[in-house]
């Protein structure tokens, strides 16, 4: 039998388990050891991510002092009970953040899943049972021994006792990790922990669960965060990644940028996510430049739902979340992409122009001056004339702009 830890946090915009590993090592270490006493397993495993290299080094100085103070190795505090934990390295695969294929990957092959039934619990490392949990799940163990397991669920909700760690970014004043208990509203994380979005920006959205989750529309940003809540909107808890969003990001685009992501960390072991994903990427790729039709959009949902139910394992399965997420709830942002080749937040570059508004221009050249491919001309003191044939949509000529006279349409 094997103890195994997933400490490979491949999520854009996670950092949680790093700041465990690197600030308290030999809590998860403990926990481990608690967990091969209760299953009569002598052997761990930690899979982590080589690019942690702080994480790493803390994690074998931390055995190595276990291992010195005799609460690691054989014989522990003579009762008869052993145990010793290894570190293995993760190569940047995101896909090995699912159990079977972090398995394969600590037994030296390709990281690729496999299918369950056999769940790893009876059949996982090297074929025997295996208990996986991740960091955040063995680091409350410890505490919940010490203080009991009534004292755990008093925090949070019913049916989602204890607290929740996220890594919170994205367009909000304070960036960083915040641990909540269960039930807090994404209103009290963003404008009350985060401090509220900056420059006076609307909330528009809060991502959730990374690539495999989904969106948090502004309508339900006094939702109560727990697991069964975030599911029965379309999103889900995931690692604890929360990108906050406001009134400037376009959420075609949000999709397409998580959906680039799966596509690069699909595995490509099985046809729906190896084709499928492609294939979805290029069809919101289509809308991003004006290319897609209504009937583009109904093809775009019927290939989400075969990826959910084709797909070998997790990553392909919610890959479309993203995807369905903001379809679900920003329709009229889809519309308007498709039917007026528009884009309402201004960033799908295809979908735009720049102008100059000449009741503000002054003539001061700044624009021509730092436009890079010179499609800005115009004489001094007299309003400016950008080029459209000429123009890149960089964007470079409005952010140098004093008088906000170029904008986007």
């Amino acid at each position: 039998k094997y103890v195994a830890c997933n400490a490979d946090e491949g999520d854009p915009g996670a950092f949680m388990d790093r700041s465990v590993l690197e600030g308290d090592p030999h809590v998860v270490l403990e926990a481990m050891a608690i967990a091969g006493y209760a299953i009569g397993a002598n052997q761990g495993y930690i899979y982590v991510r080589a690019e942690y290299p702080i994480a790493v080094e803390r994690l074998e100085i931390a055995i190595k002092q276990a291992e010195e103070y005799g609460v690691l190795g054989d014989d522990i505090f003579g009762t008869g009970f052993s145990f010793r934990v290894g570190l293995r390295l993760g190569a940047g695969a995101f896909v090995c953040g699912e159990e079977t294929a972090l398995m394969t990957s600590i037994e030296g092959n390709r990281g690729e899943p496999r299918p369950r039934p056999p769940f790893p619990a009876v059949k996982g490392l090297f074929e025997a049972p295996t208990v996986l949990n991740n960091v955040e799940t063995y680091a409350n163990i410890p505490q919940i021994i010490l203080n009991g397991g009534k004292w755990f669920a008093s925090m949070g909700t019913e049916k989602s006792p204890g607290t929740k760690v996220f890594a919170l970014g994205g367009k909000v004043n304070n960036v960083g990790l915040v641990e909540i208990p269960m039930g807090t509203t994404l209103r009290e994380i963003v404008e009350e922990i985060g401090g509220g979005i900056p420059n006076g920006k609307k909330f528009k959205a809060a991502q959730t669960g990374g690539p495999s989750g989904g969106c948090i529309p502004a309508a339900n940003f006094d939702v109560e965060i727990d697991y069964d809540n975030l599911i029965a909107i379309g999103s889900m808890m995931g690692s604890g990644g929360l990108i906050v969003l406001d009134e400037d990001d376009c959420m075609v685009d949000i999709a397409k940028f998580f959906l680039e992501f799966t596509v690069d960390e699909s595995c490509g072991k099985c046809t729906p996510c190896r084709i499928g994903t492609r294939r979805l990427l290029e069809m919101l790729t289509s809308i991003t430049e004006g290319k897609c039709d209504l009937a583009g959009l109904e093809k775009i949902k019927e290939l989400c739902y075969h990826l959910k139910s084709s797909s070998l394992c997790a990553l392909g399965q919610t890959a479309s979340n993203p995807v369905l997420s903001t379809m679900k709830f920003f329709e009229d942002e889809y519309i308007a992409h498709v039917v007026d080749k528009k884009c309402p937040a201004g960033v799908c570059k295809s979908l735009l122009h720049y102008e100059i508004d000449e009741e503000k221009c002054i003539g001061c050249t700044l624009c021509a001056k730092n436009c890079p491919v010179g499609a800005i001309t115009g004489e001094k003191k007299k309003p400016h004339v950008i080029d459209v044939n000429k123009c890149i949509k960089c964007g470079v000529c409005a952010s140098k702009c004093k008088k906000n006279a170029i904008v986007k349409k």
